[in-house]
């Protein structure tokens, strides 16, 4: 019976950072199978419920685990087995690589707590549309981190070089097809006052109004999908969801300190209106 707060494959992308191809690849596999799967078309549905255990598996792929010993750990049969599976794994990473430190500690604090809602607040916020200075790009999923610090910090340096003062957070716009595909267009952009001159990659625009369900991921970027599922989860609930590419706004960032664990992001899924007074 299909769950009544499911998610399409491309939404379930979305929400889990993991690619459509790479959820069909684990389908295949008996690893992560949909809830249902449409006999005539094929298309795939998934749970919120399944959210978390999507994220689970992303962890353990972070922590180089292969493939059949994920399987093994969730088809254990018992806590203990799986515990023991799990610590066996992280003892062999931990004998000889220090740079996976991170991703023990938040696989470890995502198994203690699997919704995905439950360490985020949730809101909605009207954002009025902005003139912004821009860079947009086709960027591959695997770069986009990369491609996201370099554009920031040009457009930081472009606006300070034409003495244009900034009117809020840094943000971007990131399309559905580059976490359901690995590859589309990214946006970020810096709002500003005054008037700027579009120079090399950096553009003017106006960033169009939206209605936005937000939630605040605080530290780096590499445990934001958390704060995405949490969204998901939301507005599935609530059947709040439109189509639209998600936001990120930099509350505070690489711009303003080097210290990650200071760092706050907001996130926005795009939902239906709900904030009176607004047109």
């Amino acid at each position: 019976m299909q769950s009544h707060a499911s998610l399409p494959i491309g939404e379930f992308s979305r929400a889990t950072h993991l690619s459509v191809k790479t959820l069909r690849h684990y389908h295949r596999i008996g690893l992560l199978e949909p809830a249902v799967v449409d006999r005539d078309s094929g298309y795939r549905r998934y749970t919120i419920e399944q959210i978390p255990t999507a994220q689970v598996i992303r962890r353990f792929r972070d922590l180089d685990m292969p493939l059949d010993e994920i399987h093994a750990v969730l088809a254990a049969s018992d806590v203990q087995t799986r515990n023991d599976l799990i610590a066996a794994h992280l003892r062999r990473l931990e004998d000889g690589l220090a740079r996976t430190q991170t991703a023990v500690s938040s696989l470890r604090d995502l198994l203690k707590h699997p919704s995905p809602s439950a360490s985020f607040d949730v809101g909605h916020r009207n954002v009025a549309a902005m003139p912004a200075a821009a860079i947009s790009e086709f960027v591959d999923l695997e770069d986009a981190l990369t491609w996201h610090q370099g554009a920031l910090g040009e457009l930081y340096a472009t606006l300070a070089a034409q003495d244009v003062l900034t009117a809020g957070p840094a943000g971007g716009i990131f399309s559905n097809d580059l976490f359901a595909h690995e590859r589309g267009q990214a946006t970020v952009f810096i709002p500003y006052v005054g008037a700027a001159r579009p120079m090399g990659r950096v553009t003017t625009l106006v960033v169009p109004g939206i209605e936005l369900a937000t939630t605040v991921h605080v530290g780096a970027h590499t445990e934001i999908d958390r704060a995405y599922g949490a969204l998901a989860t939301y507005v599935t609930q609530h059947a709040l969801s439109v189509d639209g590419p998600i936001r990120e706004y930099y509350l505070i960032g690489r711009h303003d300190t080097a210290d990650e664990s200071q760092w706050r992001t907001e996130v926005g899924w795009p939902i239906f209106q709900t904030t009176p007074g607004h047109p």
